[in-house]
Formats: structure tokens, C-alpha cells, sequence
């Protein structure tokens, strides 16, 4: 066994390379994407005159459900109401506590396909600015809770609904929601009004450092004891998911989910003596690891898109362009505006900064590849930097 580099002692946890110990397991919450799904749910039992159980069944994007108890209920007029309290479990959420209500009613226009027209209420922020996953105009409620919200529907409809197409209006609503997401990135990302409805898996894992670097280095420990020579680190599910498109021949054991910790990850991986590294991202999280963000969490601060503009004016001579990319809302935007423009330079001047970074957190030693992937997961860049023998 390679003996661990003096770069690796000075971390704060370098015991956790250590068997580790007993902790107490913190408990899992539901996203906010979950509570709306709920209250929809709650609400069309309503609206259908139908009895409304107390707990209702959502089902989750990745498969399998959860009982979401309902904090109130009923009808007025033409319109089913629900109410949920946000549980966010053992997780420090803005919104834990928060209540997430929804409200539905039948579209008036007539048809015979299925529609649900969603609408945000009062909490629920309105998008004004590009560049995010939902369009200007629109109530933030991401694609993924749309899609949670749709199936936990049609879920009831076809349990006790009418044999008729559902078409449904659906409105979202958060009573504090304006002055919860004073305490969140929304006013700068250009959303008002209110909170976004999130959620990728329904699920909210409880988030604590201690906890998810021990997960990181015992996922290394597991690699090694399986004498791979070869890791992929990815920041979350879905890069991991195309990163093991892109790697068809690493088994399971060699794929580890480093989330926002790049550098601790970086370093325990170059001291655990691995010689093969690749590290896959979105461009987002890829520009920040790019202008040294050594831990990507939105709480330490956005990627910097005028600083991207700069890399852009240099590199194109396109006063315009470089302007246009500055003045992005999101990363996510930059992006489509590069894109437009053909400015894969800039994309790569990107990965390659990411390269650099990744190779000062490892040291010489180790073989960097790293993969910036789009939003859809195609890769953008894909580049390497060869180790030096130890």
C-alpha cells in the first residue's frame, strides 16, 4: 500500500481514511418539489368531492414513492385546496418548516387531450430573467417537480377521478415564500416574488461536511481495496450517469460522487495514491472549479461570468460576444450564448483552467482527465494531463 503524501496530512479529517466511526445517521427530508406533488394530490381529492386521506402516496422520480402527511385540506367554490409542511429532515433548508399549499381547479377551455396549465401563487417566484431551466415569465417551479406534480395527478385521477381526460389548472402557493427567498440566491438569479419549487430526486439528503467527505474517502477506501488503478469522480447522479456512458469499462467501485468537495476529494484520491483520476462536470459547476472554487456550494458564491467575459474577449477579439457572455444570467446561458457564437475555445479555455486546478489540488503525480459536459450531458471538452512517476 502506498504510504499517504505529507500534501494529505495537513487536512482537518485525515483520519478519514480511517475505519469510520460510529456517527448518529441523519434523517432524510422531501423537496419542495415533493410537498407541491402532495398538496396537488390533497387538492384534487378535494375538488373531486371524494375523501381525502390524511397521507398521500407521492411518487418519486427515480422510482418507488413517499407518504407525505397533508397539514389541511378542503374546497371552496370550484377549487380543491392542500396544504403540506416542508420537511427537510436533518437538513439546514430555508424552507424546512415552510408551508407549501396548491390549489386546483378544472380548465374552462374545452378538449379531449390531457393539459395541466401550472400557475404560481403568492410565495412562489416568477422568472425574469434567461437563462434558467424554466422560461422568462413562468412560476419557478422546475421541469422535475412538473413532471412529480403531473404523475402524482394522474395518479388520483385514474384512482377516483371521472373517465375523462385530466385538465386541470394547478396553482402553487407558499404563504412566506417572499420572505424565505430574501434568504436564497433567487433575487440575483432574476426570480421574484417568492421561492423556487425544487428538486431533482424528491428527496433532501441531510447535508453535513463531516458526513459527506467520510462518505468520499470510505468510497475511495472501497476502490482501492478493490486494487482499481483507474476513479471517476463526478458532482452529483446525472454527471456520474453520463460519465459511466463515457466509461463503459470501469466498474461500479471506480465511480465516486465528490458533490461540492473538489479539492478534498482531489487530495485524498492523489494520497490514497491513485494513478489514473478523471473528474467529469456540468459547465456550471466546471467554470467555478475553473476560477478556483476548491468547494463549489452555491453558499460560497456564483461562478463568475464577467470574469468569463474577459476569457471571452481575449480569446475571440469579440467585443460584443465577450459583453453579451459578462452579462449572462447563469452559467447555463453563457453557455447557449458561446455556443451560438461557435466559441468552443472559450469552452475549452474553461476546461483546460479546470485541468490546471484539479492539478494543483493532486500534486504531479497522477494521470488528470478532466470532461466538461453540457446541460443535456454531450461533451463540451474533454482533455488530459499526463502524471509524473512518484
Amino acid at each position: 500500500m502506498k504510504k499517504l503524501s505529507k500534501n494529505y496530512q495537513h487536512l482537518e479529517d485525515d483520519d478519514l481514511l480511517k475505519p469510520p466511526r460510529p456517527r448518529k445517521e441523519l434523517r432524510q427530508g422531501f423537496s419542495t418539489g415533493t410537498a407541491a406533488a402532495a398538496a396537488a394530490e390533497g387538492a384534487l381529492y378535494e375538488l373531486l368531492g371524494r375523501p381525502c386521506p390524511e397521507r398521500v402516496e407521492v411518487p418519486l422520480p427515480g422510482g418507488g414513492s413517499l407518504t407525505i402527511p397533508l397539514c389541511r385540506h378542503g374546497r371552496t367554490g370550484d377549487t380543491g385546496e392542500a396544504v403540506v409542511i416542508k420537511d427537510a429532515g436533518d437538513d439546514p433548508d430555508v424552507t424546512n418548516g415552510a408551508e407549501i399549499g396548491a390549489r386546483v381547479w378544472r380548465l374552462e377551455s374545452p378538449g379531449t387531450a390531457e393539459d395541466i396549465a401550472f400557475l404560481g401563487g403568492a410565495g412562489v417566484g416568477r422568472v425574469t430573467k434567461p437563462g434558467l431551466a424554466v422560461a422568462v415569465g413562468e412560476p419557478a417551479i422546475n421541469p422535475v417537480p412538473r413532471r412529480m406534480i403531473k404523475k402524482a395527478l394522474l395518479q388520483v385521477w385514474h384512482a377516483v377521478g371521472p373517465a375523462e381526460p385530466l385538465r386541470l389548472a394547478v396553482e402553487i402557493f407558499v404563504p412566506r415564500g417572499e420572505e424565505l427567498a430574501r434568504h436564497t440566491l433567487n433575487p440575483r438569479l432574476g426570480i421574484v416574488g417568492g421561492i423556487s419549487i425544487l428538486g431533482t430526486t424528491g428527496l433532501v439528503k441531510p447535508f453535513s461536511h463531516q458526513a459527506y467527505r467520510a462518505t468520499i474517502a470510505a468510497s475511495l477506501r472501497v476502490a482501492r481495496a478493490a486494487g482499481l488503478k483507474h476513479i471517476a469522480f463526478s458532482t452529483g447522479g446525472k454527471s456520474e450517469g453520463y460519465l459511466k456512458g463515457l466509461l463503459p469499462d470501469l466498474p461500479e467501485e471506480a465511480f465516486v460522487q465528490m458533490g461540492d468537495y473538489v479539492r478534498f476529494a482531489l487530495k485524498v484520491a492523489a494520497g490514497m495514491g491513485f494513478p489514473e483520476i478523471t473528474t467529469g462536470a456540468f459547465f456550471g459547476k466546471a467554470l467555478k472549479i475553473a476560477q478556483g472554487f476548491g468547494h463549489t456550494h452555491a453558499s460560497r458564491g456564483l461562478a463568475d461570468l464577467k470574469e468569463l467575459g474577459r476569457w471571452t474577449l481575449n480569446l475571440t477579439g469579440d467585443a460584443l460576444l465577450a459583453q453579451a457572455v459578462a452579462r449572462a444570467n447563469t452559467a447555463r446561458q453563457a453557455l447557449e450564448i458561446l455556443n451560438q457564437a461557435g466559441a468552443g475555445q472559450v469552452v475549452a479555455q474553461v476546461g483546460e483552467r479546470m485541468l490546471a486546478a484539479l492539478r494543483d489540488y493532486t500534486g504531479p503525480s497522477p494521470q488528470l482527465t478532466v470532461v466538461v459536459l453540457d446541460f443535456d450531458g454531450a461533451t463540451l471538452w474533454r482533455g488530459e494531463s499526463n502524471g509524473v512517476a512518484a
